[in-house]
């Protein structure tokens, strides 16, 4: 870590690291500011992205739009998320691993699956707790979650790191580009971060949403709490700082998957330099992006379902029927899995199935005779296309 590319603020905030990296210094964050952030060139981009906050959340508010919040948009954000660290899964293997309930797995989906469990049960939760239901413990539970299944990780998920590490530098602390504290002030700097998100001091009355939201993630990301797992942790806050003040939960990941060198340029600057109005800026290209991609989707999937239409005769609220509105969420399923959602019986999950294999819009994906998986790889390949790809439709 290069002491010339800190600011003199944080050059005094230097302490010595333990042994046996007494050579080097970490970096105690000061705590956040709760004063008004000067937005210098970025204040079109912030004002871009509260607006489509409004946007999403009148669109929501009127339509009771479900794909909105759909189970796929959690599970493209786990898949995201980790890749960004370097755990590797699919879209394709996550769902499938879900609808057989596969304990064999591959370790990274099952990483995966996990981060999207934590998700789909602490949004509600967090909604309903507002900004309180920031706490430590909720931080170490978002840790335990997206850690457990990884076989590799040294400590144990959800404890306060105890150790030295470092970002960057290829494992040789000499080359880092950021030291985090050391462990001695962790959890009081954790602490510091987390009464921040609590929302209870000025910055209530003087920032944003997306400016707590960018001030929370970088600092946060500073801290390092643990030994590893810290980047997934910190995108998980995003879409939760969001439910908790009330709006639709938008996902980030993707976005800053696909412009990972602007990513880490903005937390660099916000960081080293404390130049907020950098990753307040990304934050909300972010948000505009991710909300631009949410609705070419939703948009997509609409006509899809037209298509899907068009292709056979439906008995009015047949299972088959009531199923084309399930599949955006559920494009990967089971006889059983479609029985249980729609309410009907086996034999008419089953029958409608059929019905929709004939028109094409289902394929059989095992080959077995029993416990057959199916996909509706039309709406799979809308979903899961690159972001910010056009989404290509079948003819009718």
């Amino acid at each position: 870590m290069h002491r010339n590319e800190l600011c003199h603020a944080i050059q005094e905030t230097l302490t010595r690291l333990p042994s046996p990296y007494e050579a080097h210094y970490g970096v105690v964050p000061p705590p956040l500011p709760e004063t008004v952030i000067a937005l210098e060139g970025a204040v079109a981009r912030y004002e871009a992205a509260n607006a489509t906050i409004a946007r999403i959340d009148a669109i929501a508010a009127e339509l009771e739009d479900p794909y909105l919040v759909s189970r796929v948009l959690v599970r493209n954000e786990a898949v995201s998320s980790s890749a960004i660290e370097g755990t590797h899964s699919t879209l394709d293997e996550l769902l499938s691993s879900e609808e057989s309930d596969d304990e064999e797995a591959r370790s990274a989906t099952k990483q995966v699956r996990s981060y999207a469990i934590l998700l789909d049960a602490l949004i509600p939760t967090i909604r309903q707790e507002g900004d309180k239901g920031f706490t430590l413990e909720l931080i170490r539970a978002l840790h335990r979650g997206v850690m457990r299944d990884d076989p590799d990780y040294k400590d144990v998920p959800g404890d306060i790191r105890t150790r030295v590490n470092w970002i960057g530098g290829h494992g040789d602390i000499a080359y880092s580009a950021w030291n985090p504290p050391p462990p001695v002030d962790v959890v009081r700097c954790l602490i510091q971060t987390i009464d921040y998100m609590q929302n209870e001091d000025m910055q209530s009355m003087t920032q944003g949403l997306i400016v707590r939201m960018a001030l929370a993630h970088a600092q946060f990301e500073a801290v390092h709490p643990f030994r590893d797992g810290n980047g997934r942790v910190g995108r998980l806050l995003l879409p939760l700082m969001m439910a908790a003040a009330k709006h639709v939960p938008l996902y980030l990941s993707p976005y800053i998957e696909t412009h990972k060198p602007a990513y880490y340029e903005a937390l660099k600057s916000a960081q080293q330099r404390l130049q907020w109005h950098a990753m307040v800026g990304f934050m909300s290209d972010a948000v505009v992006g991710a909300a631009d991609e949410l609705m070419a989707t939703r948009a997509a999937l609409a006509r899809l379902r037209n298509i899907w239409l068009s292709r056979r005769k439906y008995r009015k609220s047949s299972a088959a029927l009531l199923a084309l509105d399930l599949l955006p969420h559920y494009p990967i399923v089971t006889i059983s899995r479609l029985a249980s959602l729609l309410g009907v019986s086996f034999p008419q999950a089953a029958e409608a199935v059929a019905q929709l294999s004939s028109a094409g819009i289902l394929t059989e994906r095992t080959g077995y005779t029993r416990n057959r998986m199916y996909s509706a790889r039309e709406a799979l390949a809308i979903i899961n296309r690159p972001f910010g790809e056009e989404a290509l439709l079948p003819k009718s």
